[in-house]
């Protein structure tokens, strides 16, 4: 796996989505239970790739309603930064693929499908309590 993609997929670990019926960040639990319970939107205990919708992640994080995610709103998602961890605006830029300062629909799109297949880390297509927790806050490689 090449270093952009570890560092595409570890950017995305620190990123959150959220299903169709939950539009509001604040709405998303700190802890890795408290997240796989709020983004798991059929009950099943484990994540599928329906439940990592970008249309929703999009919703949750485009507070300006414009399609794109510029480095403020991804830092009212992320909530407050922490001391040591990555900017947003730096976080952003590792799958920012045009270089814009945003992240377009496809650029998140792409993002969050290589961060679901980081998570599934036994590739059976779902993401478990167990995967989320070994992914939930890792760093960002650089």
């Amino acid at each position: 796996m090449s270093i952009s993609v570890l560092r595409v997929a570890a950017l995305l670990l620190t990123l959150a989505v959220v299903p169709a019926g939950i539009c509001n960040a604040q709405a998303l639990s700190g802890t890795a239970s408290g997240r796989l319970t709020a983004l798991d939107a059929d009950g099943d205990g484990v994540l599928s790739r329906y439940e990592y919708d970008s249309d929703a992640a999009l919703a949750a994080m485009d507070n300006d309603h414009d399609d794109r995610i510029n480095p403020a709103e991804l830092q009212a998602f992320l909530g407050r930064e922490e001391d040591g961890a990555e900017s947003a605006t730096y976080r952003l830029s590792v799958v920012d693929q045009n270089g814009d300062g945003e992240l377009s629909d496809e650029e998140l799109r792409r993002g969050l499908g290589i961060r679901f297949t980081s998570l599934d880390s036994n590739q059976d297509g779902n993401v478990d309590l167990a995967e989320l927790e070994a992914g939930f806050g890792v760093p960002l490689v650089r």
